[in-house]
């Protein structure tokens, strides 16, 4: 496989591709695959039909070579992992991505090349802020951004209305009209739509402006999904909810934030805080480096170890640090649980620190 930066439409050629929506339920996940070659990619799968993907491949003669996930879900059990783990094949998201085992992030304009085929990486944020779909020559994958008569709601933490209906208009409607659109939810029994529909009947879009469907998403009183906390925190850490007591939203929602400007503001004064980075060891070290001095605790094994190594900090300001300030969500909440007062999250993470090209040590 290959990767590159610019998109070259396809050429014309005939090809013997296979394209196929996995689960044939609401949650959509889809296969596609080079048929003369073998190889294959697998599009937002479900951690409970990793199994049926394993057959379909086998029953093919497929090679999985690439996993991708088209955002954060906050309704189901991401399967990428493990589908990875029983495959050699890594899990590619956007880089604003919170989980720890993404081996490729991927940027806007991006292209993903499997054999005779190609994606293009755009990136459409707003249901979350890792959101992308994928444009392969007739036909674009949406994820929950652009649903068929549909969108996908922008109420959850990081959510955007605003950007949501940038990335619809400005984005999605940029493809011709005659490509196929292909959610990765489906609540009405449809299968596929195309650009040229969605603008001109998508009830949330068309004719409006973008201050009418921000008031719109931000006054649709929708209830939470079902199952949210079984899904979206263990999709956002890769712990499983066995292993971790994960905190309510309403404690998510109370941590405070302090930005990386902030935080580099309190480490320069005369009583400077803990950090405390929960990313993982390889994390620690990798491309986007750590803060000088930041102690190193992983979200998973933060609850057993917080007692004993941060009791001497209890009193102490503690500003909480991970990849994109999510799991680091997660862990400033538990610790607020644990009686620890004085502890805020660094939003953005080490993705908005690195941005604002602010020191690291690698």
């Amino acid at each position: 496989m290959a990767l590159c930066q610019e998109w070259l439409p396809a050429q014309g050629v005939e090809r013997d591709m296979i394209f196929r929506e996995l689960n044939n339920a609401k949650c959509k996940t889809y296969l596609l695959a080079s048929g003369s070659m073998g190889r294959a990619v697998i599009i937002d799968p479900l951690k409970e039909r990793v199994e049926r993907y394993l057959g379909v491949l086998a029953y093919h003669g497929l090679k999985l070579e690439l996993i991708v996930g088209t955002h954060t879900h906050a309704d189901h059990r991401s399967g990428a992992h493990e589908l990875s783990e029983l495959t050699g094949a890594p899990v590619a998201m956007h880089r604003r991505a919170p989980a720890p085992h993404v081996r490729m992030h991927l940027e806007d304009g991006q292209r993903l090349i499997v054999d005779d085929f190609e994606l293009k990486v755009l990136y459409t944020p707003g249901h979350t802020p890792d959101s992308i779909s994928l444009y392969a020559e007739d036909r674009v994958l949406t994820g929950d951004c652009l649903l068929i008569h549909g969108t996908g709601r922008a109420d959850f933490a990081g959510g955007d209305a605003g950007e949501q209906y940038d990335s619809i208009t400005r984005k999605l409607f940029a493809l011709p009209d005659s490509t196929l659109v292909y959610p990765a939810h489906d609540y009405r029994g449809h299968t596929r739509s195309t650009i040229g529909e969605e603008k001109t009947s998508n009830p949330r879009v068309a004719g409006r402006s973008r201050e009418a469907y921000v008031e719109l998403m931000n006054n649709l009183g929708l209830p939470l999904p079902e199952g949210i906390q079984e899904a979206l925190q263990p999709n956002q850490t890769e712990i499983e909810t066995a292993a971790m007591h994960f905190p309510t939203l309403a404690q998510l929602n109370s941590v405070r934030q302090l930005s990386p400007a902030g935080v580099a503001e309190r480490i320069g004064a005369a009583a400077a805080p803990l950090l405390l980075d929960v990313r993982e060891p390889d994390e620690y070290t990798g491309e986007l480096g750590h803060i000088a001095g930041a102690r190193l605790i992983p979200l998973r094994e933060l609850p057993e170890r917080a007692a004993a190594e941060l009791a001497p900090f209890k009193e102490k300001e503690i500003v909480v640090i991970c990849r994109a300030g999510v799991r680091s969500v997660t862990a400033a909440a538990i610790l607020a649980g644990l009686g620890f007062d004085h502890v805020c999250n660094m939003k953005g993470g080490m993705l908005d620190w690195n941005d604002a090209r602010l020191p690291v040590e690698r």
